[in-house]
């Protein structure tokens, strides 16, 4: 599986960013989709994640702000980013897991730079 997420993004306070992943190669069902964050000094951790069937989950941090979604079509993830703050600032890696193995495939890392 290859992920060819969006470019690096800069944005200032308050401003809204839309994220894109697209998925190509043995891409077949079932599989869930999501987005993680990497800060500098930080570990990687969730932003927001879709199933197969089209639940989400996201982190507290960013709730009521970001919104996860798919085009099945298309096989590609979107992460609609409002209300930008600062602390959001991270490189944001798109993933696909293949469920029935749990294996995980990581995209190359967008940056995303929130200034105050």
């Amino acid at each position: 599986v290859q992920l060819q997420a969006s470019g690096e993004a800069w944005r200032s306070l308050g401003g809204s960013l839309r994220l894109s992943c697209a998925a190509s190669g043995n891409t077949f069902a079932p599989y869930n989709m999501g987005w993680y964050c990497q800060a500098p000094g930080k570990q990687r951790e969730l932003v927001a994640t879709i199933t197969n069937g089209g639940g989400t989950n996201y982190a507290d941090s960013v709730k009521g702000r970001f919104t996860i979604s798919k085009s099945n079509a298309e096989i590609t993830v979107y992460l609609q980013m409002n209300s930008l703050k600062p602390e959001d600032t991270a490189v944001y890696y798109c993933n696909f897991k293949r469920i029935a193995r749990q294996v995980d495939y990581w995209g190359q890392g967008t940056l995303v730079t929130v200034s105050s």
